[in-house]
């Protein structure tokens, strides 16, 4: 769950014969997945496809912003916004050349629990490709102009969101269900935590953070067994053999029927809401997805648009989503109602998130749904990249090189009493913790 957007990136295709070629023909019967050991011992998961000169390889880091320093937070965003602004004897205009005139697309993330990254490039770059991420990762040089033009647009950046009325209602209600956990923090930074790190914080992330115990690795596209183990110790074989010890307590979920009201001066009021939820190893977690789905995650099908957007005319959006963390699950939704009429929105919201916990979801809805998740999952995989972010996030997950065998036949395993069994313990009308930002008629703050 992030705090905020990142400041727009410069896009890293240089020639746009990349953007032509990125679809896969790999239908899921043909999606082979195969663990790679490197001649140096390091594991990653590689999908073969030659029908296009191009490969992706992913990769991520356990331990990103959650673990920010407390005034520091934006550390790790920080981090990964600069790591290609120069390297090694390369300065940023020199790195960004060798990217561009080459067309490789080299990204990187900070999210809450790992530090993600990607390079993708045709074959015949991949030599380059792989030196330029080994030094971007061992040898990132944070040269003070980079390093000063990047704080400055994060600067912008937060600037700006505090304006948003859904930034302003997210993070009330995160405190408030958070609250001192590292969960409930700035994550993307603060004006004052972004003016509080310098290049010594930036040098010291990457050296405790960089490691091979806590990388995970996957490449999609024309490359071999025997290539992908050779990237796979050109890139990271430098890297310290551990990283720094670190530990995220669970987080504890508070706030429980609390309504937070911020006043603002405008025509609509955003209202964010939500409660504990659940993790993504629970036994439980297929039928929660399907649940959610039918309640708000379904899109205009899903019963909080149908009885809020379609039939009253409330909102133009309005869903929930489960959101999984290392540390903790949650459920979540937001919807965008006038002043007026915010306070029936919510009660929709209350009413249909009780008769959840009560009857659960009809057969029908079990079937519809079911048929859309197992049906539309594949289709999504129409990239390389999508592709290996998919079989990293398998990798953090520890879901088993065969997950992509058993997904749709864990989702067809849920039975409709075990759907009502789960929503009956999931959803608790009585907890929603409520934030609102606008001039709510009808809705009181409630400590």
């Amino acid at each position: 769950m992030r705090a905020a957007a990142r400041p727009a990136r410069k896009l890293r295709l240089g020639a746009l014969a990349l953007g032509a070629i990125l679809l896969l023909a790999l239908p899921a019967d043909a999606m082979r997945i195969k663990e790679v050991t490197s001649p140096g011992g390091i594991k990653g998961w590689l999908v073969e496809d030659a029908t296009v000169p191009l490969f992706t390889m992913n990769f991520a880091f356990r331990g990103a912003a959650a673990l920010d320093p407390i005034g520091k937070e934006g550390l790790a965003e920080l981090v990964s916004s600069l790591l290609d602004e120069g390297a090694g004897a390369l300065d940023a205009q020199a790195f960004q050349a060798r990217l561009e005139n080459n067309s490789i697309a080299m990204r990187f993330g900070a999210g809450v629990d790992y530090f993600s990254g990607s390079i993708k490039a045709l074959v015949e770059y991949r030599g380059l490709a792989t030196d330029l991420l080994r030094l971007a990762l061992n040898a990132p040089r944070f040269d003070a102009e980079p390093v000063e033009r990047i704080r400055a647009q994060y600067l912008s950046s937060v600037r700006r969101r505090v304006e948003r009325p859904g930034y302003t209602a997210r993070r009330a209600w995160k405190v408030a269900v958070f609250k001192d956990h590292p969960y409930g923090r700035e994550l993307d930074g603060t004006e004052a935590s972004l003016k509080a790190i310098g290049v010594s914080d930036l040098k010291r992330f990457v050296a405790q953070r960089f490691a091979r115990d806590v990388l995970v690795v996957a490449a999609v596209g024309d490359i071999d067994a025997a290539a992908f183990g050779q990237m796979m110790d050109r890139a990271f074989g430098g890297l310290p053999a551990r990283a720094a010890p670190a530990s995220l307590p669970e987080a504890k979920i508070g706030g429980a029927g609390k309504i937070i009201v911020t006043q603002r001066d405008i025509p609509q009021s955003v209202a964010v809401f939500g409660h504990g939820g659940i993790k993504r190893k629970h036994p439980d977690y297929y039928a929660a997805i399907i649940i959610n789905y039918v309640l708000g995650g379904g899109g205009l099908s899903s019963r909080l648009a149908t009885e809020i957007r379609e039939k009253r005319g409330l909102a133009y959006s309005v869903y929930s989503r489960l959101v999984t963390m290392e540390r903790a699950g949650i459920i979540t939704g937001r919807v965008a109602t006038a002043n007026a009429r915010i306070a029936e929105s919510l009660a929709l919201v209350r009413r249909l998130w009780a008769a959840m916990a009560k009857h659960g979801i009809t057969a029908q809805e079990l079937r519809d749904t079911k048929s859309y998740l197992t049906g539309s999952f594949f289709t999504r995989l129409n990239s390389t990249r999508r592709v290996a972010r998919l079989l990293v996030s398998i990798q953090l997950q520890d879901m088993g090189i065969d997950y992509l065998e058993r997904r749709n036949r864990l989702i067809n395993a849920v039975t409709l009493a075990q759907t009502r069994r789960v929503a009956a313990r999931l959803f608790r009308a009585e907890d929603l913790t409520i934030s609102v930002v606008g001039r709510p008629k009808g809705v009181t703050p409630r400590p």
